[in-house]
């Protein structure tokens, strides 16, 4: 004898165990600076029909039924999609630190390109640079920003990045002077992009092909210098998403005691 509702039970604790891991991923990851919290779909499972609607029936047999017989076998994950919104942004007053002000839009659709080195790139909202002994911008595991914007001198006294990614810096006794642009690089659906951890994403035929461009350009978002933009998780909110994923799952579980107890009020009809 099966009952369906234990595997329907065991589905959904399933299904929110999933969903509870994706929610302390992302409050771990609360101070994670450009990170993107993610949403856990849910689907319903195949259904089992006894009975299709529009099937004939009645007295006579000729009625078309106006409704079907069917029970549901359960839920699956179907995906997670990042949100893509723009984080909260805190000044940091560093000199190297870079945010990409999406803030009119609030849709992220704009990162800083990563060279990994052998022709593989990553892409980041991780504004957070600073230099190598060449003076190459590089992010804080030592991955260089590109394309490269000129080589800093550690020495200079200022340095200074425009709203469009020009960097000009100042050498001690010397007028200012520009050594190159920071380029962005935005994706037709960003959501489609592959998380590589590290504050690292990757392109795949679901976010499109990069498109390289100006910042505060074209569309593109304009550079904050002195910026860091942090996690656009909101802890309160994801605690109370955990507390109703934790519900979620004690009602399954629920359903599969009451279901133990049906069969064992079947399992003693005969004595």
């Amino acid at each position: 004898m099966m009952i369906r509702s234990l595997w329907s039970g065991a589905t959904g604790m399933k299904a929110m165990q999933f969903h509870i891991d994706a929610i302390a991923h992302d409050l771990t990851n609360v101070n994670t600076n450009g990170y993107k919290k993610k949403i856990v779909n849910f689907q319903d499972l195949m259904y089992q029909t006894m009975r299709a609607s529009g099937m004939q029936g009645g007295t006579d047999g000729a009625v078309n039924l106006p409704v079907g017989v069917q029970v549901g076998l359960g839920v699956r994950v179907a995906g997670t999609t990042p949100v893509m919104t723009v984080g909260p942004a805190v000044e940091t007053g560093g000199r190297y630190d870079m945010m990409i002000d999406e803030s009119r839009a609030n849709q992220v659709n704009n990162f800083f390109q990563i060279d990994l080195g052998g022709g593989n790139f990553a892409y980041t909202r991780d504004g957070s640079f600073n230099i190598d002994d060449d003076g190459r911008l590089v992010t804080p595991d030592g991955y260089y920003l590109s394309p490269n914007p000129g080589n800093l001198d550690p020495t200079a006294t200022q340095v200074q990045i425009t709203p469009e990614g020009i960097i000009s810096q100042t050498l001690p006794g010397q007028a200012p002077a520009e050594i190159g642009q920071v380029q962005l690089f935005s994706f037709i659906n960003p959501a489609g992009l592959e998380p590589l951890g590290n504050n690292r994403w990757a392109e795949t035929p679901s976010s499109g092909e990069a498109q390289q461009g100006n910042p505060n350009q074209d569309g593109f978002g304009a550079i904050r210098s002195g910026f860091i933009e942090q996690s656009n998780v909101d802890a309160i909110s994801e605690m109370v998403n955990m507390i109703a994923a934790q519900r979620a799952y004690e009602f399954n579980s629920k359903s599969i005691t009451t279901s133990d107890e049906m069969l064992q009020t079947v399992n003693s009809l005969k004595r």
